[in-house]
């Protein structure tokens, strides 16, 4: 999959498109890769979980866990890419804030080695405002869920 027609799925697109729609940069950038981006509907992206990561050094020793507020930055940074790319603000320096985080729930722990799916839909679309579902899931299974309205905005100055 890799058309660019309005309203067509594209993908996969690597860390330097991601890097393109999101001004987040190491260590914060939650998105490796995107799988598939229908700008109608949703995104599938890609977080590798190493063990290098920062966070890992005390969450926990000697049992390493992606903290959760973690994985829903990741959904949400899926969300921002999907919103950028959809509403054709990629290079026009927008950022996309959380406005809210609703029915968020940890189903499993994310270790180090693991490949989270990032899978976020579209609730609602609006052209400065947008509520997505999103979900983070490991070999199929659900780690975490949850939904969560994000506004477009211009950055600071």
């Amino acid at each position: 999959m890799n058309e660019t027609a309005s309203g067509t799925a594209i993908g996969p697109l690597d860390v330097t498109r991601v890097m393109a729609a999101l001004p987040h940069r190491y260590p914060m950038l939650l998105v490796d890769r995107i799988e598939s981006l229908d700008p109608e509907k949703g995104i599938v992206a890609i977080k590798a979980v190493s063990m290098n990561e920062e966070f890992f050094q005390g969450h926990f020793p000697g049992r390493p866990i992606m903290p959760g507020v973690l994985q829903v930055e990741a959904l949400a940074q899926a969300a921002g890419v999907l919103a950028v790319e959809s509403l054709g603000l990629a290079g026009s320096g927008k950022l996309v804030y959380f406005m809210s985080i609703d029915n968020v729930k940890f189903r499993k722990p994310v270790e180090p080695g693991c490949l989270l799916r990032l899978e976020v839909e579209f609730l609602q679309k609006r052209s400065r405002v947008c509520k997505f579902a999103g979900r983070a899931t490991l070999d199929g299974e659900i780690a975490t869920e949850c939904e969560f309205t994000a506004m477009i905005a211009d950055p600071p100055a």
